[in-house]
């Protein structure tokens, strides 16, 4: 079980993607025309999901259930293309990994979303009535910048709580189990220990004065970029796009099997440019993803994966004490 250490590695990129196979299909007619679409699909999706919230009634947006509707299109939208645009055989999806993915994803939208309100929106809800904070001039801005201003507050948080669980022993114990994915899917980005998942959920957006419209439209937007990022899909978008935004090369990077120490680099769950500004970014990609000698670990493992260390200790403790009573005293 390694160690987070202080300080970032700054080594030059992991492998790339079959680069063999990508120039046999770069020389096939009609394969640079089909390589920008498909290269273009993640920014063309991003940019539907700001026109959906931007031109959607009010009825809609405030309906209690649009914004699982839009999350569940984009998450099928994206696991469907894995099986048209595959990135990497050794990731192509299965039944178990499927059913894994699938149960932490209602997890993420129930128990987790629910802890992460009770714990921070509505306390800071409570303490922005409290104080008098008001910011009605945020309503006023385009809907485009609100939407972009809700999802950076919101990444800025991840990117210091990402970059703290591979530095802090116990906060890493609880984000350890994410990096024992060994292949990286559409939906892989919701699996991992709960206490992680709250803790990466948690946001001061509530302090604000934000359109809900907005304020969906950045959740959804995480959710297009984040699920690109985790996705199986054979897709490298220009740079108008990655230069801000977290693609699947930024982040199988970070999940990479080479070492522990190689992981501590791209922390940005979906805006990458954080990394550029404080120094943690890497180019390259890994095909090759995991922990431990790429051990899975199973759904019981990792919810038992922060205490472990604990559990270790006291029947290590144990089998002392019985090897103890079990030796007969001289004489």
């Amino acid at each position: 079980m390694h160690q987070p250490q202080d300080g970032s590695t700054h080594r030059s990129s992991a492998s790339q993607a079959d680069p063999a196979a990508q120039a046999a299909s770069d020389a096939a007619p009609g394969a640079k025309v089909r390589t920008t679409i498909v290269n273009l699909i993640p920014p063309f999706t991003l940019a539907a999901v700001v026109a959906f919230w931007g031109f959607a009634p009010d009825a809609w947006v405030e309906a209690p259930y649009t914004l699982v509707i839009v999350a569940v299109a984009i998450m099928a939208w994206i696991q469907g293309l894995e099986f048209l645009f595959e990135r990497h055989e050794g990731w192509r999806i299965n039944r178990r990994e499927f059913a894994t993915d699938v149960f932490y994803t209602v997890l993420m939208y129930t128990v987790v979303g629910w802890t992460a309100t009770k714990i921070a929106d509505e306390p800071l809800m409570a303490l922005k009535e409290r104080l008098g904070i008001a910011t009605p001039w945020l309503m006023e801005l385009p809907f485009v910048v609100q939407a972009l201003m809700v999802i950076m507050l919101v990444e800025f948080g991840q990117y210091w709580m990402h970059r703290l669980m591979h530095n802090v022993y116990p906060l890493w114990l609880t984000h350890a189990p994410h990096h024992h994915v060994t292949q990286l899917n559409a939906l892989k980005g919701a699996v991992g220990n709960p206490i992680e998942l709250v803790l990466i959920s948690l946001s001061v957006v509530a302090l604000f004065d934000f359109s809900l419209a907005a304020i969906f439209c950045a959740i959804n937007m995480g959710g297009v970029i984040s699920g690109f990022a985790h996705a199986n899909v054979r897709s490298n978008p220009p740079l108008f796009y990655s230069f801000l935004f977290t693609t699947i090369r930024h982040h199988s990077l970070h999940h990479t099997a080479l070492s522990y120490e190689d992981t501590r680099c791209n922390y940005g769950n979906s805006i990458i440019v954080f990394d550029r500004i404080f120094g943690t970014y890497r180019d390259g990609e890994s095909a090759i993803v995991g922990q431990d000698d790429r051990r899975r670990l199973s759904i019981y493992e990792q919810f038992m994966f922060p205490f472990q260390p604990v559990i270790d200790r006291f029947k290590a403790g144990r089998d002392e004490g019985g090897k103890d009573k079990s030796t007969p005293s001289a004489g």
